[in-house]
């Protein structure tokens, strides 16, 4: 018997949902940034992958990748810079965070496919990381155990998908 269209996405919201709960419990209880914008496209990927395209290597990879050139755009370019404090418009510091950004997209994808390692979702976290929002080495830390135990989780959820 085939699914209807609602189950289908009533099924794909809540397992999307349930990949995010332990990375977002981590946050809670450490209040440390274990949740971040880029997990939520990683999630919907690994939960709409019904050809096994969506590896445990492209997503820890991936995000490793867009990591690796996040921290070195940002602290090239626009280090002590960050958008929680949006600088004023034609200032260097924002020439320099916008530099960094485009920078860091770059190093990204040359890595992800040099690597073939494609993971669009990593573009999201280099950016998180370029500009300025999650930027330290303690950061970087902690996005890779949070795209980590998403993945994980992804795996004891579905030990039947490739990956």
């Amino acid at each position: 018997m085939q699914e209807s269209a609602t189950s289908k996405i009533i099924r794909a919201t809540f397992r999307v949902g349930f990949l995010l709960c332990v990375p977002a419990l981590v946050a809670w209880v450490s209040g440390r940034p274990f949740i971040f914008p880029s997990l939520g496209p990683s999630a919907f990927v690994l939960v709409l992958d019904d050809k096994g395209q969506v590896t445990g290597a492209r997503v820890i990879g991936g995000h490793l990748i867009g990591l690796a050139g996040g921290i070195v755009a940002y602290h090239l370019l626009a280090d002590g810079l960050g958008l929680t404090h949006f600088p004023s418009s034609r200032s260097l510091d924002l020439l320099r965070l916008a530099a960094s950004g485009i920078v860091s997209v770059m190093l990204t994808t040359a890595g992800m496919l040099a690597a073939k390692l494609e993971h669009p979702p990593a573009c999201a976290t280099t950016l998180i990381v370029s500009l300025g929002l999650l930027s330290s080495w303690w950061d970087a830390v902690f996005i890779m155990v949070a795209v980590a135990l998403m993945y994980g989780v992804h795996r004891v959820a579905s030990p039947s998908m490739p990956g």
